[in-house]
């Protein structure tokens, strides 16, 4: 089938789907896509926003009849495809591709161990006692176990560890429930699939350390493609490290309890042993300190009291093993916890260590928990790796990959040679939509009054727009501050980042219709307002990463031993594709139309400032918030008028 037989004014798009409206640049990226799955090897493209790049991936790959895997940034998109744009598009062709999810097992429902959980009968708030007796009586009735089917429960509910499953506590073929198990079934229709839609985590989990189970598709697929591609490095940066945290080492401990009620339920010790590592996960925990940090190991020195809590923690997770290995013939719910307690012993000799070559040795701490991770200085040489191993296609797109016109960033980052990119420019008319609003007479951003400014201009502005906007901000301090002098008098609805979950703070936003929306990373990317309801987007500094991150520290530092230049060769270009996510939550639609403002005056007053103004899409640039007034006039004219 050709594609311009599917991309064109009456093409089989078109006639399936009333509100589409061809692209020149959707077609282009459909092309390249077609020939990087018959001739192979990489391919990156970046797709401005309104291209409509998850059709032009989709429409070659169901054309090509390959076995693809499709991988997508969160388990939100990950089901937008596969529930709306997947079955758009195999309709339109016309085409009976087999297609399936797969998530994470954590994402479904394990039967053994809601029997488990509802055996123990422990909980620590009534609300979890009722949300339990919900998941029994949906478990009666899913046919898939995604626990997504269960909205009336939050995702974060401390109930869903309980009746979930990970690589360390599924015991595998001798589960009772085995024939039943939702996560078998969904592996199952995985491998027969052409088409399989996963997320990165689930991607990397694999590649990286083989623990999810779907590795055998990996090796026997023609292709991959990646979307939302600019967070590869960071997830490949995460799964391709080593991690031991206080969540690992509670969870076994309340595992082994829950299996020896089942199992041992004479051998009293058992529980004493378990609940005497977790009283050293919480002593370890306070010989952090009380803040919460990320930072290297060595910062640490070796204090008394952190050396006493690492030499307990050991023994105690030894104790446990000891006790797990004499219970483990009682049952395969013990054996598999004393199979943990090894792996989990092993790991934490080496992570209380010196690290491997090229890797940093770090800590972060929470309010109530711990992780020591051994991060590596670079993904390049681990992940060309695995591509070269797997010998199959592999294509990289997002909205956000280039820096000016180059992929020398993104593809050095991740070790790519010598691939064939494209970059494509957003259909988008921002040259009469938007507006780039630079407020002039800004103080430096680490002056104490910075924050304090751009309140100020924010003031100004939302007056213009009639609320209607994004506050984006780099800090949950500027954040919150903000939010607490806006709150005394601003004459729009205030939504801050925190008081709900995102997806309600963003229903709430689109339902308004005025409001103001304070936030900070996640509001930064994967957010999608079309229309009137948001027509200014304030960004208060340039993005650039906390130089007090003990990772890109050492990046930095190994960078700078070897001749480079980290601000130029690290730090902008990260700050750059950061920038342009955030601004992309501006234009979403062909009508919208919004002002952009950066109040950071680096974006003038630096030479690095025209990096970060190239790299946006073409619009008009004003410091005079006169123009910005006459901007939000005229949109109001426009819209009266239509």
């Amino acid at each position: 089938m050709d594609l311009n037989d599917v991309f064109a004014a009456s093409g089989l798009l078109a006639r399936k789907h009333s509100g589409y409206a061809p692209r020149a640049a959707q077609r282009d990226m459909a092309e390249a896509v077609a020939s990087a799955l018959a001739d192979g090897g990489q391919l990156v493209v970046e797709a401005g926003t309104g291209i409509g790049k998850t059709f032009a991936y989709l429409v070659p790959a169901l054309l090509s009849g390959r076995k693809l895997i499709v991988s997508t940034g969160t388990k939100h998109l990950q089901d937008q495809l596969f529930d709306r744009d997947l079955p758009a598009v195999r309709s339109a062709l016309g085409l009976s591709t087999r297609v399936a999810l797969l998530k994470g097992r954590a994402n479904y429902l394990c039967l053994h161990r809601l029997d488990l959980a509802a055996a123990e009968g422990r909980f620590a708030t009534r609300t979890q006692a009722a949300e339990l007796e919900d998941v029994r009586s949906w478990a009666g009735r899913t046919k898939s176990g995604d626990i997504r089917e269960l909205a009336e429960i939050a995702e974060d509910s401390p109930l869903w560890p309980r009746v979930t499953s990970t690589s360390d506590n599924c015991v595998g073929s001798e589960c009772p429930n085995f024939n039943d198990c939702f996560v078998v079934k969904a592996r199952r229709a995985a491998q027969d699939a052409e088409l399989l839609v996963v997320n990165h985590h689930l991607l990397f989990a694999d590649m990286a350390l083989k623990e999810e189970g779907f590795g055998e598709l990996l090796p026997g697929v023609d292709a991959v493609i990646v979307d939302e591609a600019h967070q590869i490095p960071e997830v490949a940066t995460q799964f391709f490290g080593m991690s031991l945290g206080s969540r690992q080492l509670a969870g076994l401990a309340r595992d082994a309890v829950q299996e020896h009620l089942r199992e041992a339920g004479d051998m009293g010790d058992l529980p004493d042993a378990a609940a005497a590592l977790e009283k050293a996960v919480t002593e370890m925990r306070l010989a952090f300190g009380p803040d919460s940090v990320r930072q290297p190991w060595k910062a640490f020195g070796d204090p008394p009291r952190l050396r006493a809590a690492l030499e307990d923690l050991t023994a105690q997770l030894h104790a446990l093993r000891d006790w797990l290995k004499v219970a483990a013939p009682r049952g395969r719910g013990l054996e598999n916890c004393w199979s943990r307690a090894e792996r989990l012993c092993e790991r934490l000799q080496r992570v209380a260590t010196q690290p491997p070559a090229d890797y940093v040795h770090w800590v972060e701490t929470f309010t109530r928990g711990f992780a020591i991770h051994f991060t590596p200085l670079s993904v390049a040489p681990l992940f060309r790796a695995q591509l070269e191993q797997l010998d199959n296609t592999w294509i990289f797109t997002s909205a956000t990959l280039a820096v000016g016109d180059s992929f020398e960033h993104y593809t050095t980052t991740l070790g790519l040679e010598a691939p064939r990119t494209l970059r494509l420019d957003s259909p988008f008319d921002y040259a009469h939509n938007a507006l780039l609003y630079l407020p002039s007479g800004m103080p430096e951003p680490n002056a104490r009054e910075f924050t304090q400014s751009v309140i100020r201009v924010a003031r100004a502005l939302l007056e213009a727009s009639g609320g209607r906007a994004f506050l984006l901000f780099t800090s949950h301090r500027a954040l919150q501050e903000a939010a607490g002098a806006l709150r005394e008098d601003l004459d729009f609805p205030l939504l801050v980042q925190g008081q709900a979950p995102r997806a309600e703070l963003l229903a709430r936003f689109r339902a308004l219709g005025n409001a103001v929306l304070l936030g900070t990373g996640s509001f930064w990317e994967g957010v999608d307002v079309r229309g009137e309801a948001l027509s200014l987007v304030l960004i208060d500094k340039l993005p650039f990463a906390s130089p007090g991150d003990p990772v890109l520290q050492a990046r930095i530092d190994a960078l700078r031993a070897a001749g480079g230049n980290p601000f130029f060769d690290i730090q902008v270009p990260e700050a750059v594709i950061a920038l342009k996510q955030g601004a992309g939550r501006l234009i979403r639609d062909v009508d919208d139309r919004g002002v952009l403002v950066l109040c950071d005056p680096r974006v003038v007053n630096k030479g690095y400032g025209r990096v970060f103004r190239a790299s946006l899409p073409p619009m008009p640039v004003t410091q005079r918030l006169e123009d910005v007034r006459a901007f939000f006039e005229r949109s109001a004219k426009q819209e009266a008028q239509a």
